[in-house]
């Protein structure tokens, strides 16, 4: 009989080096028994801890809240019952149930219940209506589960908003959070704004509630290559990208992340990132719901909740969080947060992944904390991990430190055309791409597959990347033209294809411009066409009234006499990068330095891919340690010298 993965796990060697990833892979992955899926992991837990806490909702997180918990028992049994009722509206094993949701006990509910019953597609509802109804449309979505009129959230009205604009929608299923509320506020709630009732819509607590909860009714027999879920990615421009994840890559690589992170049953795990993200989905969802672990829902919208951040250390103390994870921004916050008299001893470790941590805020954070905090790499076509710095080796800040036990990554060099020629040497910049068990087979819509595998197996990233001599891999740039906000990914095209419809610019070409707080902000470039006249503010109204995703507005519009091109006639984007670093940065040096003189220039680098280097006047010595320590918090290297360092050097 196959060994367990987990209870293997536990005898694995704490991963310190590339040496002790090689000797875990010495077992080969076969070898291990693995669920055939998420519901059978789940189902796991519940046998070997059912009155264990497996769910604890935090409706406002307010200091001394104890919120609505559910034990492993009650989260099988609400699983089992949301899965026959998708089943009572006709879900099967090749149907999609779609929820714009935020972080509700019902998400959770709705997520493994929707895959034990057919398929699961997370959707952002922050996005726009028609971008919302291009996902749904893509997915052919027959059962939508979403938030119920609530003040200050238009989910709801973006829901009776597509409804028509689907076909394939045969019920919308609705969740009232005023369940979670005093009886007062909610009554006072649902008399400002009533429950819908129409033909077409249902309560879900009411629905799920009425159904068997031993058992989910169906004969289905899940098989790993089924698929579990859709989710879309690489940004919105109208058509969605849905990359499909099976149960076996779900099941694997929450198991890989939880041996990762040494998750056990005595864990709390704080979930405050959205769970229609894959981070919070696998990370802070399924890989401690397979080791029994608590999961903390902080609110329903987690970090985004107005005061969260500052009640952070009195929550870690109260319900005694052991790992979270976050992205930069949140982590820049919570530096801000004095600590009081919290006790923050049972927090030990954390991961910070979406977009590159700066050095300072993560040197910063665990000299304050004593807390472990990895960085790592990971991406929706890779189910969610695959790389993280080793946690009882060498955190190297700034890298995403080594692939995970039996995943594959390596970095390559390729043609123009895309084609592989040959793997990199230490430290060559190429192409990151990646293998296992955890990589998805492609997306749905074929035409988006075309140039996505570099050998069999193996998926373009589109990341540049280096690997240094002892293993840890260093990402460089983009060779795709994403602008990563706060781990929220923003296609440049949806700015352009919007900035080429006014009737003045010629040109356009959007890049992300470096931001202390969420990694990028998107900026764009602009060439005038002859004989017209336009201004920035005039071209940001453009762009505000008709780009959908409110993150991807640019914050800059700069007009330039001629866009870069290529010799073959492309933008060249990468000096338009350096250009918009300059740009920033120059602002923030001159905020520093009050009118000091200075000099200021972004050049590409093979090892860190873009690198600042700032002169100052041999008079400003003193201020060389704030600028530093200012500069740091960006996500791109930088150096401070003096004028007669630069001049010897």
């Amino acid at each position: 009989m196959k060994p367990d993965f987990l209870t293997a796990a536990e005898s694995f060697p704490p991963i310190r080096t590339m040496d002790d990833i090689e000797a875990i892979e010495k077992t080969p992955w076969s070898s291990y028994h693995f669920p055939d899926s998420t519901l059978e992991m789940i189902e796991a837990s519940v046998q070997r801890r059912p009155e264990a806490v497996a769910l604890r909702f935090l409706p406002t997180a307010e200091n001394g809240e104890e919120g609505v918990c559910y034990s492993y028992r009650q989260f099988g049994e609400r699983i089992r019952q949301a899965a026959n009722a998708f089943i009572a509206l006709g879900v099967g094993p090749e149907d999609v149930v779609s929820f714009m949701l935020p972080n509700l006990p019902q998400t959770h509910f709705t997520l493994w219940g929707g895959q034990a019953a057919g398929i699961t597609n997370a959707v952002n509802p922050m996005l726009e209506p028609e971008h919302i109804a291009g996902i749904l449309n893509g997915a052919g979505t027959k059962v939508l589960v979403a938030l119920a009129p609530m003040p200050g959230a238009d989910i709801w009205d973006k829901v009776v908003a597509i409804r028509d604009q689907v076909p394939s929608l045969q019920k919308v299923l609705y969740v009232d959070p005023c369940q979670f509320l005093p009886e007062a506020q909610a009554q006072a709630i649902r008399a400002a704004l009533p429950l819908p009732v129409e033909d077409w819509c249902e309560d879900f607590d009411r629905l799920a509630g009425a159904q068997v909860s031993e058992r989910v009714l169906s004969d289905r027999v899940i098989k790993p290559e089924d698929t579990a879920s859709l989710f879309h990615t690489g940004g919105t421009t109208g058509v969605p990208k849905l990359a499909p994840h099976s149960h076996g890559n779900e099941v694997t690589n929450a198991l890989m992340t939880a041996a990762a992170f040494q998750f056990n049953s005595d864990d709390v795990v704080l979930c405050g990132l959205p769970l229609f993200h894959v981070n919070a989905v696998i990370i802070t969802g399924l890989g401690p719901l397979a080791t029994g672990a608590e999961i903390v829902l902080a609110t329903a919208g987690g970090f985004r909740t107005p005061g969260l951040v500052g009640r952070f250390w009195k929550l870690v103390e109260q319900h005694r969080v052991s790992f979270f994870s976050a992205v930069p921004a949140i982590y820049a916050g919570l530096l801000q947060v004095p600590f009081g008299d919290a006790d923050v001893s049972s927090l030990k470790k954390s991961l910070s992944g979406g977009a590159a941590l700066p050095k300072a805020v993560h040197e910063r954070f665990e000299q304050l904390t004593g807390l472990v905090v990895v960085e790592g790499f990971g991406m929706t076509e890779g189910t969610c991990g695959s790389m993280l710095n080793p946690m009882a080796g060498e955190r190297r800040s700034g890298s995403v430190g080594f692939r995970l036990p039996y995943t594959g990554a390596r970095v390559v060099q390729l043609d123009e055309h895309g084609a592989y020629q040959r793997d990199c040497d230490t430290d060559e910049v190429g192409t990151l791409i990646i293998s296992g068990p955890n990589v998805f087979a492609g997306y749905t819509d074929p035409e988006k597959n075309r140039d996505i595998w570099v050998q069999e197996g193996w998926f373009n990233t589109g990341d540049l990347a280096r690997i240094d001599r002892e293993g840890y891999f260093w990402l460089t740039g983009r060779s795709k033209d994403l602008i990563i906000r706060g781990g929220h990914n923003i296609d440049p095209q949806m700015i352009e294809d919007v900035l080429h419809q006014h009737p003045a610019v010629d040109m356009a070409a959007a890049v992300g411009k470096p931001c202390d707080r969420v990694g990028e902000l998107p900026v764009a470039y602009v060439s005038l066409r002859a004989g017209t006249e336009c201004t920035e503010a005039e071209l940001l109204a453009f762009c505000d009234e008709r780009i959908a995703e409110r993150a991807a507005i640019p914050k800059n519009i700069w007009i330039i006499d001629a866009i870069p091109l290529t010799a073959v006639g492309k933008i060249f984007k990468p000096s338009l990068r350096l250009d918009a670093i300059e740009r920033e940065l120059t602002r923030v040096v001159s905020e520093e330095l009050g009118g000091q003189t200075f000099s200021l220039r972004a050049t590409s680098c093979k090892h860190h891919g873009q690198r600042v280097d700032v002169t100052l006047g041999e008079s400003d010595r003193a201020g060389v340690g704030a600028l530093t320590a200012r500069l740091q918090a960006y996500p791109v290297h930088v150096e401070v010298h003096l004028a007669a360092e630069s001049a010897g050097s």
